[in-house]
C-alpha cells in the first residue's frame, strides 16, 4: 500500500481511546462506552499503540487480529453505534454485506427507499468501520468511491487495502 502524507499522530487526542491497536495500514483507535464498542478510528502509521486488559478490549483485539489474518472472519462484538434512526438503518444494511462482496451506494439507497447521496453521507459517518463494513460500498459502475468522506490519500489507501484483503480488488 502506498502511504500518502497522513495527518501526524499528534493531530489526534489519543486520550479518547480505550486502546490504540496496530493495524496493517497504521493503527486503530478503540472507543468504548459501558460494555460496548462505539467507535474505531483509523490512525496513521507511527501512532503509538497501547492496550488495556479489559475483557472487551481483549475481544476487540483478538477479533480484529482474526480479521487481518482471515478476511472471512465474522465479528461478534457488542457494538453501540450512535446515530440518527436513518443512519442506524444504513449501518444495519452495511452489516448485511458479506466479506468479499460489494454494493453500490445506489443499491443500498434503493433497498432503503432513499437517495444515494444520503446513503453516502451515512456511510461516511460510520463510527465503527471494518465491523460495520462501509469499505464494501463502492461507486456505481464499480469505481472505488469515497471512504471516510475522502476520495484521495490515506483513507483511499485503507479502503483499497481492505478490499484487496477481501479479494474484491
Amino acid at each position: 500500500m502506498t502511504q500518502r502524507a497522513p495527518a501526524p499522530a499528534t493531530h489526534y487526542d489519543l486520550a479518547v481511546f480505550a486502546a490504540v491497536l496496530p493495524a496493517p495500514f497504521g493503527a486503530m483507535g478503540v472507543r468504548i462506552q459501558q460494555d460496548a464498542l462505539v467507535g474505531l478510528d483509523f490512525l496513521p502509521p507511527g501512532t503509538p499503540c497501547r492496550t488495556s486488559s479489559t475483557a472487551l478490549i481483549n475481544l476487540v483485539t483478538s477479533q480484529l487480529a482474526a480479521y487481518y489474518a482471515n478476511a472471512a472472519h465474522r465479528f461478534d462484538l457488542p457494538i453501540a453505534p450512535v446515530g440518527t434512526p436513518y443512519r442506524l438503518r444504513v449501518w444495519q444494511a452495511l452489516s448485511q454485506i458479506p466479506a468479499g462482496q460489494t454494493r453500490s451506494y445506489g443499491e443500498i439507497a434503493h433497498a432503503l427507499a432513499s437517495g444515494p447521496r444520503a446513503v453516502g453521507q451515512a456511510v461516511g459517518d460510520n463510527p465503527i468501520p471494518i465491523i460495520i463494513p462501509c469499505h464494501r460500498v463502492i461507486a456505481a459502475g464499480g469505481g472505488l468511491g469515497g471512504f471516510m468522506h475522502s476520495r484521495t490519500g490515506y483513507s483511499q489507501d485503507i479502503k483499497r487495502w481492505l478490499l484487496k484483503h477481501e479479494h474484491v480488488l
